[in-house]
């Protein structure tokens, strides 16, 4: 009788870089190698090389936005916007990386119809050369009432009307759910009904964006199992702020959470 191994499916885990910023980068990679951990969030192209040392991916890369508040919603940007992502989307793709970070910008009085359609406009002068290069340009919803004041992409039905008007598989959201609790709630539900658009997850505790254990008050193991009941095969990463002494510890500790 033949003996077959079944595996479980688990949820591919990173750590975004500037949470523990008070590590080397070397530091850091020789501890998420230890933890489990299979890449790294928000380096641009000169820290790759570490990465490619440690055999860890950067599973979320940098370097192309000018910030949070001036992001494509606004058309005084898209020139620069444009030149920079032009220029890095093949750096992602050479160097073996598939998702680079963008962002809607601050509403600065632009009312959300006419950020999205400066949005759609915008983003649509990258999306050949995404789609070329096999690269998905990933848009962060970010909460705009206690850290990003102003934010335009700061509701889930927004940023999926986005992805359907840009009309390109290489453009999805990052799907915050720290930030998303504190905006809309209902994380899980919504999840479920929007995946398809999303491409990458950042992780914290709510309320105060640290650890995700029982001292807040999302249910990240219950989180994580209605994630990988969509088919989720990309990656989930930790970015909470340690409040703890420990700061690897509470990290490994959120590694097992999350390891459902």
């Amino acid at each position: 009788m033949e003996n077959h191994q079944i595996f479980k499916k688990t949820i591919n885990q990173s750590v975004c870089r500037w949470c523990f910023d008070e590590l080397s980068l070397e530091e850091l990679c020789k501890l998420s190698l230890e933890i489990g951990l299979v890449g790294i969030d928000l380096l641009g192209p000169a820290d790759w090389p570490i990465l490619q040392k440690y055999g860890l991916k950067s599973t979320m890369c940098n370097g192309a936005e000018i910030s949070l508040e001036q992001g494509w919603n606004d058309k005084i940007y898209h020139s620069t916007l444009i030149d920079n992502y032009k220029s890095m989307i093949p750096l992602v793709a050479q160097a073996g990386h598939k998702n680079l970070i963008c962002f809607s910008g601050n509403r600065n009085g632009i009312d959300d119809e006419t950020g999205m359609q400066n949005c759609v406009e915008g983003l649509k002068e990258i999306m050949l050369q995404a789609e070329k290069n096999k690269v998905t340009i990933v848009m962060e919803l970010l909460n705009s009432k206690i850290d990003h004041l102003d934010y335009q992409c700061d509701r889930t039905h927004w940023g999926v009307e986005l992805v359907k008007r840009v009309g390109s598989e290489n453009f999805k959201l990052l799907y915050d759910i720290y930030h998303m609790q504190i905006d809309e709630g209902d994380v899980i539900r919504t999840i479920k009904q929007n995946y398809q658009y999303i491409a990458h997850y950042h992780t914290a505790g709510v309320p105060g964006r640290h650890e995700i254990d029982h001292s807040q008050e999302l249910n990240y193991p219950a989180i994580m199992r209605a994630i990988l009941d969509t088919g989720f095969d990309g990656y989930v990463a930790q970015e909470f702020i340690p409040s703890r002494p420990d700061r690897a510890d509470s990290l490994r500790e959120a590694f097992r959470i999350c390891n459902v």
